[in-house]
């Protein structure tokens, strides 16, 4: 059994044609971007833009090879919940999978490439000036605490919320996106407290390398929405402090 959905807006044209169905997305060739031994990314040029296409051909690691959601669905519902929580992120152009006998076969992503825009982790291992800019920072930081808030008052948490997993534009006061969800899922009660502290930690991991103290700290009051801070949340950055201690 065969699924794809072509997203409306790019089912005439160039990408119709080479978008048509999980067939002929699998044909494409293009520029190998990443691979594992679960997936493969490629940047194709189709009419007037580049797109990514990312290919799984196994559910995932563990139980997700027989149980739950394949690892690729999680990804297209994850990026489609971000745009419904109003998250700016990659568009989602076409998505499906086969199944054969019940079980995960293949399946497909592609999204539009965001140009002009570059991830995080980048960003900091050139030595960009731009993170000695404080109010590019400040404008930068209050975009990811406000998405990261929204995710998380969901019940929704990213679980590989780093820096390389998020993109600025060129712009003085740039836009940003984040990209590159296939972990996030729903949690709650004290599950979903440690998810949030991940996701906190990801986040920090650069972030108490490249940025000072007070900013750290100006994210956090961002993100529980410039609330006075209490003991819970004295507790929680603490958590978040140690999250790494002995990982690293």
């Amino acid at each position: 059994m065969k699924r794809w959905t072509l997203n409306p807006e790019y089912a005439t044209g160039d990408s119709g044609l080479a978008f048509a169905d999980l067939d002929s997305v699998f044909a494409l060739g293009g520029e190998a971007i990443t691979q594992d031994p679960l997936s493969t990314v490629h940047r194709v040029w189709v009419g007037d833009r580049h797109y990514y296409v990312k290919r799984y051909t196994s559910a995932g690691k563990n139980l997700r090879r027989y149980l739950g959601r394949p690892r690729i669905k999680a990804e297209w519902e994850n990026l489609l919940n971000f745009h419904a929580w109003g998250i700016p992120s990659a568009v989602v152009v076409g998505f499906g999978l086969e199944r054969r006998d019940g079980r995960f076969h293949r399946g497909a992503l592609i999204t539009q490439e965001l140009s002009g825009t570059d991830d995080l982790a980048r960003i900091a291992r050139s030595g960009d000036a731009r993170l000695s800019d404080g109010r590019w920072v400040a404008h930068v930081s209050r975009q990811i605490a406000d998405a990261t808030r929204m995710m998380h008052e969901q019940g929704f948490a990213h679980n590989d919320l780093k820096w390389r997993n998020i993109l600025v534009d060129t712009k003085v006061y740039p836009d940003v996106y984040l990209i590159d969800c296939p972990g996030g899922s729903f949690w709650w009660g004290p599950m979903l407290e440690y998810r949030i502290i991940k996701d906190l930690a990801c986040l920090d991991k650069l972030g108490k390398q490249k940025l000072s103290r007070s900013q750290r700290l100006r994210f956090y009051r961002w993100y529980v929405g410039e609330r006075p801070l209490d003991s819970s949340d004295r507790k929680r950055i603490a958590a978040v402090l140690r999250f790494f201690e002995g990982r690293e």
